[in-house]
This record gives C-alpha cells, sequence and structure tokens, in this order.
C-alpha cells in the first residue's frame, strides 16, 4: 500500500509539473520598483497563466549604470563562449539597446509575437540612432512636459518660443534645474536646442553626427542663457514639482509620471496642469529585449507578449505607475475606466505623443550639448 501510495504521490507531481516548466529569468534596471512590479504583478500573472513555471526578477540598480551592468554580463558571457547565457529577458534604457544590437547580443523577437504590431512610437525602431526594429519592446514610455497652475498661467505656452516670451514677462516664475540633479531640466535644454539651433532637429536626433554641428548651437545657447537669467533654478526633479506645489513657481519641465504620482499622494494640487510645448520635449522607454542565447527563448518571448498586451499596460504600467504604454495608447484605452483615460491622456492626448514626444540627441550631440551648456550657460 505504501508503494502504490508513494507511485500515486510521483505520478500526481508529474502531471502538476509540465516537463517543459522552467524558471524564467528576467533582470531588470531602474528602481526597485521595477523588481517589484514583476516580482509582485506581472510574474505571478505569468505563471498562472502558464502553470509550472515562475519567474524570477533581478535588479541591477537605477539609471544608466544599472543597464551598463546588463551589458557587461552580456559582454563576459559572449567572451566566454557560453553555449546559453543566465538571462531570459532583460529590461533596459534605451541608451543601451543600440550597442547590445550592434554586438549581437539580442534577439530579432519582436515580429514572433502577436503585440509586436501594436507599437507605433519611432523609438522602438530607432535608439538614438542606431537601428533596432524588432530587437525591442518598449515596457513603457516617459515623458517630459511643462507644468503649469491654471491660476497663475490661464493661457500655458503652446512652444518654445512662446515660452521665451512668457518668462521675459514674469521673471523668476518658470523653474528648472539646469542640467543638474536631474533629466527633466537636461530634457527641457534638448528640446530648446531642437527648437532654435541652426541644427535640423531631425539630425540631432537620428544622425549622422557631425561634429560641425556644434557651430550652430551658439545663438540657441545665447538665448538659453538670457532666458535662464529670468527663470528660478531649482535643486533636481523634485524640487521642481516642490516649487510647484508650494507656488513658487509657476511653470517647470517634470516628468509626467512623477507629476501625476505626487498629485495622487496629496503632494501637489490636484489642478495643476501639463502641456507638451511645440515642435516637442524628449522622454526616453525602457526596453524588453531577449538575448540571443537566452535559455528558455520561446517562454521570454510568451512573458513579452503578455508584458505588453493591452490589459496589462492598461493595468501595470498607467494604473500602477503613471507610465505612457509602451504600445499605441489608442490599443490600451478600451482597458482603462475614463477616470484614468481622462488623467493621463487630457493634458497630453496620443497625438501630442505622436507628434511632439521626442527622443533624447545620439549620444555624442547628447554629450556636446551638455558640455556646451556647461560652458556657455552656466557660467
Amino acid at each position: 500500500m505504501k508503494k502504490l501510495l508513494l507511485n500515486s504521490t510521483m505520478a500526481l507531481a508529474v502531471i502538476a509539473s509540465p516537463a517543459g516548466a522552467a524558471e524564467l529569468t528576467v533582470i531588470t534596471a531602474g528602481d526597485q520598483n521595477m523588481v517589484d512590479y514583476i516580482n509582485d504583478y506581472l510574474g505571478p500573472l505569468f505563471e498562472q497563466q502558464n502553470p509550472g513555471n515562475t519567474v524570477r526578477a533581478v535588479g541591477t540598480g537605477p539609471g544608466d549604470a544599472g543597464s551598463q551592468k546588463i551589458l557587461e554580463r552580456f559582454d563576459a558571457q559572449a567572451k566566454a563562449g557560453a553555449a546559453t547565457w543566465d538571462t531570459d529577458v532583460a529590461v533596459v534604457h534605451e541608451k543601451f539597446a543600440g550597442p547590445m544590437v550592434e554586438a549581437g547580443y539580442l534577439e530579432a523577437y519582436r515580429d514572433k509575437i502577436a503585440t509586436g504590431k501594436l507599437v507605433t512610437r519611432a523609438n522602438a525602431d530607432n535608439a538614438l540612432g542606431t537601428d533596432v526594429k524588432g530587437y525591442v519592446m518598449p515596457m513603457f514610455n516617459s515623458q517630459t512636459a511643462l507644468a503649469y497652475n491654471p491660476a497663475l498661467v490661464p493661457n500655458p505656452p503652446k512652444s518654445y518660443a512662446e515660452l521665451a516670451d512668457w518668462a521675459k514677462a514674469h521673471p523668476g516664475q518658470f523653474g528648472y534645474n539646469g542640467i543638474k540633479g536631474g533629466a527633466s531640466g537636461v530634457s527641457f535644454v534638448m528640446g530648446w536646442v531642437y527648437a532654435f539651433s541652426g541644427s535640423d532637429a531631425q539630425k540631432l536626433m537620428y544622425g549622422p553626427f557631425d561634429q560641425a554641428e556644434e557651430a550652430k548651437w551658439d545663438g540657441a545657447l545665447d538665448s538659453l542663457k538670457e532666458f535662464t537669467k529670468s527663470a528660478t533654478l531649482t535643486p533636481g526633479n523634485a524640487g521642481t514639482l516642490d516649487l510647484l506645489s508650494r507656488g513658487e513657481i509657476a511653470l517647470g519641465p517634470v516628468w509626467v509620471d512623477m507629476f501625476y504620482s505626487w498629485q495622487a499622494d496629496g503632494r501637489l494640487p490636484p489642478d495643476l496642469k501639463l502641456v507638451l510645448p511645440a515642435p516637442g520635449m524628449p522622454g526616453q522607454p525602457m526596453h524588453y529585449v531577449v538575448p540571443a542565447k537566452a535559455p528558455n527563448k520561446e517562454l521570454a518571448e510568451k512573458f513579452v507578449e503578455l508584458a505588453t498586451s493591452p490589459k496589462v499596460q492598461a493595468e501595470g504600467i498607467v494604473k500602477k505607475f503613471n507610465w505612457y504604454p509602451g504600445i499605441d495608447a489608442d490599443q490600451v484605452k478600451a482597458e482603462l475606466d475614463d477616470a484614468t483615460w481622462n488623467k493621463l491622456f487630457v493634458d497630453i492626448t496620443p497625438a501630442d505623443l505622436a507628434d511632439k514626444g521626442k527622443p533624447f540627441p545620439l549620444a555624442p550631440y547628447n554629450t556636446a550639448i551638455l558640455e556646451a551648456y556647461e560652458a556657455k550657460v552656466a557660467n
């Protein structure tokens, strides 16, 4: 009888654990909330839909350093000649997708999954000058915009040109952090160069790199120096939001997700609003990538397909974090209640994002603009 029970138990265990069961390893750059999102929400959902399989998320740290660690990890395994690597899916910053593609580290998987055709933004095809089409799926898109107090700014500037005139007429009421302490200020500076330099903005965003372009920025940087004299310099992303909340400034560049999170927490007045000025401001995506030597490629593709489905983008990306979805926002709308949609997409519509949501410049242009700002604006 004991032998019969043991055999029965073993048989049930085999049935309960499919032969193809695997542990899916997801490595993600970014803050701890990225790891928590996968371990607490996305992973359990995937496990529920794929019984027997498990998901484990590992964080590599915030900012570019987190993505750099992932690139170094791939470098080491490639140089060691490993037949399979220790990563099934990675989440990386846009800046690192191009080098990974150029090194041959990634699988071209986007056309293999159903949600691949739902991607509409150009940053899923071109990452700071490198063709990454087919190799990446945006997890989400972060975007900068101008936050303003309607009581103080009833008719907000709709363009950089209008903003320059407004700030001159309202000294001290525009605030940004320069290029220190947060990327909202960096984004604002890049948008200024797109708007006012003699360079073709398309060339700055998509290349090719030409060092001679730097000579065309003098006028834009001179005007930005004058503009900054009448602005309030803030201590960073949070500092801009804090000054807005206290009414010490009336207008300033912010990350949209931070703006809405602060409003949800009661740290910003509920009547503050957003506008995305023409010709646009940069934002950036985080990308799902699948290593070329991932041990569980098919399962990795299923994971990304779930993660970029309209329902998960609505519930996980938009509702939980106030990020813009990685896929076409109109595809996500049906999965959102009116209140959530109206919060995230009324001030800045999907059409605004498509038209005025810009990438950051190519890395060498980006570096050159920051150096020129330090030399000509900050001094």
